[in-house]
């Protein structure tokens, strides 16, 4: 279907390129301009509540499995622990949440929600149920079914490859990433046999020269000591 020449730019772009520049793009780059709508939409209804689109990543998680350890609650947001740790001091500054050690495990910190974090599900919930709608309008029952069916089976089959390739490993942070690049030698490029073989010569020569032109030693002379 061509694109109407009365869109806006920021629409007709993106319907462009998967209409008739690239219709058959990779799939996984047509998810990602499908996501970031839906992400922008939501955090457009969101801002209306002052609440920004990261915080409403860990509400929706704690809203379900409230009482979590901050490990936990990283691995469902999907986040590495130093990013999760610096929302939830925010978030416990805002009055969502309370961080704290049960008794008897003093090692690990458990998340719990405040009143207002859970007053706040009422009013956040059904903004991310309309963007939902809004983006499904025009799409069959069957559509929607068969749409859902594929992508928790891409789900399925992702996390199995990541459990197959990292193989009981961690994740590594890109703060880790950066540091193992900058520490890593540079590596040498190979010289050419011939190359070589010139530069060795080169050497062996210089060190003949060198020691042909080199004056010998003077003897020492004996000293007397005065008496």
């Amino acid at each position: 279907m061509p694109v109407k020449k009365s869109e806006p730019e920021h629409i007709a772009i993106p319907l462009r390129h998967w209409r008739e520049a690239v219709p058959d793009d990779r799939f996984a780059h047509l998810i990602k301009d499908a996501m970031r709508g839906l992400n922008r939409a939501l955090q457009m209804r969101l801002a209306d509540h002052a609440v920004s689109y990261g915080h409403w990543t860990f509400l929706r998680i704690l809203w379900e499995h409230e009482g979590i350890t901050q490990r936990e609650l990283s691995e469902r947001a999907g986040l590495m622990e130093p990013t999760t740790f610096s929302a939830l001091k925010t978030m416990e500054r805002l009055g969502y949440v309370t961080r704290r050690q049960l008794e008897g495990n003093k090692r690990k910190v458990f998340v719990f929600l405040t009143p207002k974090g859970r007053a706040l599900r009422a009013k956040l919930v059904p903004l991310a149920e309309d963007v939902n709608a809004i983006a499904l309008a025009g799409a069959s029952p069957q559509q929607i079914a068969e749409g859902r069916a594929l992508l928790i089976l891409m789900v399925e089959n992702l996390s199995r490859d990541e459990t197959e390739t990292l193989k009981g490993r961690r994740m590594p942070s890109t703060r880790e990433l950066s540091g193992r690049s900058e520490h890593k030698p540079a590596r040498r490029r190979p010289i050419a046999p011939s190359i070589a073989r010139k530069a060795k010569t080169a050497t062996a020569a210089k060190a003949v020269t060198k020691s042909a032109v080199k004056p010998p030693k003077k003897p020492k002379t004996p000293t007397t000591k005065k008496r």
